[in-house]
């Protein structure tokens, strides 16, 4: 009875940990997705064209690359928590800066500052989950960070609708003589507050503590986690896994060194989030307002239809909960792969028939609008049940321990990179070849990835991360 009684206690002790972690998810979710209904504000406030709308949509991912590519480096140095604190403060600074940006110079600076913030935590939090949770439940707990970030998707999705709502249009003032767009990120700044206050009640991860020596500490934060009696076995086998190649971790650690050439284990992860990007999925985050409106839905309809997204994505991540321990990685990347490129090929063929009117309007005859509708949300679930949680489960427990700071950052950065691929090209790939050609190309990028997987992804399912080969 004793002994269950200290699992549910360990257990417990994770699920808050985890629950405080994943804010961080929240945060990267939300601030990516916030953009989405602002889009016509940033246009009036600023003056913006096509170009325009472009270059600020997309600032937040040059942060974003390089706050991945810094945090797996810098989380080797000051730890993952304290990383994931100073994510916090700059999504504090973000949301305020960029609600009073009163130029287009100051919102890109406000948003660059947000994308340190989200590219730091999209890596960490996923780091620090799978050092502290069993092997057995990595995959589950680890998936918890897509849901959180799918949440903060549509929490953005939300309260810009509601404000809109509220306002009568996203450009119409709401409270303080300020206009509702400029709320949607000032809003922001309660949650950022929150995530930072609750990691002030988490401990150091075990794995970073044994890394700098502090042995002591590890041995507790470990007893918590899994037991005195298994948290004195942890410990040496963390100490053996780096003492064979035990050196303060740098990127030169990539290199397998009876080759000089970057290990295969590191091409297999930038491969996984390019991947994860160049299948389209954050112009439906980004832009699925204004694409929506491009093919004849009202702006209240297109704010409305990026809700259901957002609920039809979190559906497809609980699915990934209850799967990914019991079924692995590979076979929901496979079944995602799969999926998507069938929903992007009919998304594209419904845009492919789009007419455009008297005034200007484009709009999708018959039923049209209704399949483009459907398979966009069936891509939406088909991503989120594979490549939106199982990329960062991936990168969070695939590296050795030596190589994990550097390896998440390397791929952190190709992913972000991809990002802004995608989504800066975007506004102009609507006017040619236009949103049937768009789609077309990431589901051409879907069906690759199915290869990729098949060729090079290795099964992590029940691994230690001290078993982990590079």
């Amino acid at each position: 009875m004793q002994d269950k009684d200290q699992e549910k206690a360990n257990m417990g002790f994770i699920a808050a940990i985890v629950a405080v972690a994943t804010i961080g998810g929240f945060m990267f979710g939300y601030d990516s997705g916030v953009i989405n209904g602002t889009q016509k504000g940033l246009e009036a406030a600023f003056d913006l064209g096509k170009v325009g709308i472009g270059i600020n949509v997309g600032a937040i991912l040059v942060g974003s690359s390089i706050g991945a590519f810094s945090a797996g480096r810098l989380a080797d140095r000051i730890g993952r928590r304290g990383v994931m604190k100073a994510a916090a403060v700059l999504f504090l600074v973000s949301a305020l800066l960029a609600g009073a940006a009163g130029s287009s110079a100051i919102f890109i600076f406000a948003r660059i500052i947000g994308g340190l913030g989200v590219g730091a935590a999209s890596v960490i939090s996923p780091v620090y989950i799978s050092e502290v949770v069993p092997a057995s439940v990595r995959g589950r707990l680890s998936s918890v960070q897509q849901v959180m970030i799918i949440s903060g998707l549509t929490g953005a999705f939300v309260v810009n609708y509601v404000l809109a709502h509220y306002a009568g249009g996203s450009t119409a003032i709401l409270w303080a003589g300020q206009p509702a767009w400029r709320w949607m990120f000032w809003l922001q700044a309660l949650p950022a507050a929150i995530y930072f206050l609750a990691l002030l009640g988490i401990p150091e991860s075990p794995r970073f503590l044994v890394a700098v020596g502090r042995e002591g500490e590890a041995q507790s934060v470990l007893a918590r986690l899994l037991g005195a009696a298994a948290a004195a076995r942890k410990l040496v086998e963390i100490r053996q896994s780096l003492a064979a190649d035990h050196h303060r971790p740098s990127l030169a650690d990539l290199k397998d060194p009876s080759t000089g050439r970057i290990r295969k284990i590191v091409w297999t992860g930038i491969g996984l989030a390019v991947f994860q990007q160049f299948v389209g999925i954050n112009v439906v985050f980004y832009y699925g307002a204004t694409l929506w409106q491009a093919v004849g839905f009202s702006e209240g309809d297109a704010l409305q239809i990026n809700i259901i997204s957002g609920v039809v994505s979190i559906g497809g991540c609980l699915a990934t909960l209850a799967l990914v321990d019991r079924i692995g990685r590979k076979p929901l990347l496979l079944i995602g792969s799969a999926g998507m490129t069938v929903t992007l090929g009919t998304v594209a063929w419904a845009f492919s028939t789009a007419t455009q009117g008297v005034d200007g309007a484009m709009a999708l005859p018959g039923n049209h609008g209704m399949i483009a509708l459907v398979a966009a949300n069936l891509y939406t679930l088909f991503f989120n049940m594979s490549w939106g949680p199982i990329m960062w489960v991936m990168l969070g427990e695939m590296f050795p321990n030596q190589i994990r700071g550097s390896g998440l950052a390397v791929s952190g950065f190709a992913q972000w990179i991809a990002n802004a691929a995608i989504s800066v090209s975007f506004p102009a790939l609507v006017v040619s070849p236009g949103l049937a050609g768009a789609y077309v190309g990431y589901a051409c990028f879907a069906g690759l990835s199915f290869f990729f997987v098949r060729a090079l992804v290795h099964e992590t399912r029940g691994r230690e991360l001290e078993d982990m080969e590079g």
